[in-house]
């Protein structure tokens, strides 16, 4: 379960009767839209079913009966969501549009380059500073990825940008090859890989563009410094290598 302090009311009024639930904000636009797949007993306060939640009044279970045709609060409260309202205070949404700012934010910060310098990553505040001057506003009630189109339209005028991913090949020694190459196969996609002769690790992943610089940390970090990497300017030449 989650705290009252993160749950947002859902209330839906029927047959005279109103009935409110308590649930995680994300996972309530994500009910209501039949996206949900995970345990509705994480992403709720209460398990009950209320008249008044800031009362904590609850609903006479003959009406109850009447409108879901069942008492049991779970198989209830998916069906207030969808069925009702998402009642959100200004504070929570003030909360929330800054929560959905900053994935919004991280997103483009791991996917996105900067095309007029050689495809270097964008550091979180120029994304940040961009979006303010162009005037963008984050919908809280939006999931992030449906917005990031809509927000880099709006960042173009302002920054150079777009999306890409790059590919890079990496040699590990043998010394640091067993853990190193756990780390890095996660960062993106394993093109291939290769165990050398002297036990050293070979790998090419492609992964946003936006990464490289996590890329290269991630790979310094467990490689002491030792490790090679090379980036792949066209996918074609891995068929030769």
């Amino acid at each position: 379960m989650i705290s009252l302090d993160e749950a947002v009311t859902a209330r839906l009024e029927s047959h005279g009767a109103r009935f409110e639930v308590l649930v995680d904000p994300d996972a309530a636009l994500e009910i209501k839209r039949g996206e949900f797949e995970g345990d509705l007993e994480e992403v709720i306060a209460a398990e009950d079913v209320f008249e008044n939640a800031a009362r904590g009044d609850r609903p006479a279970e003959d009406d109850l009966e009447k409108v879901f045709d069942t008492t049991d609060p779970l198989e209830i409260i998916p069906e207030v969501i969808k069925e009702g309202e998402i009642q959100i205070t200004a504070e929570q949404r003030r909360e929330m549009q800054e929560q959905k700012r900053k994935q919004l934010i991280d997103t483009i910060t791991r996917n996105a380059v900067n095309p007029q310098m050689d495809n270097a990553p964008h550091p979180p505040e120029r994304i940040d500073n961009a979006l303010e001057e162009a005037g963008f506003t984050v919908d809280p009630m939006e999931p992030v990825q449906q917005q990031v189109d809509d927000a880099l339209d709006a960042l173009r005028p302002v920054i150079p940008i777009r999306f890409e991913e790059v590919t890079m090949a990496v040699q590990i020694p043998a010394e640091h090859a067993g853990s190193a190459q756990a780390k890095i196969r996660g960062f993106g996609d394993l093109e291939r890989e290769e165990w050398q002769a002297d036990g050293s690790w070979i790998g090419v992943l492609t992964f946003p563009a936006g990464l490289q610089n996590d890329f290269y940390d991630t790979v310094n970090e467990h490689s002491s410094g030792e490790a090679e990497t090379e980036l792949i300017k066209d996918k074609d030449d891995l068929n030769t290598r």
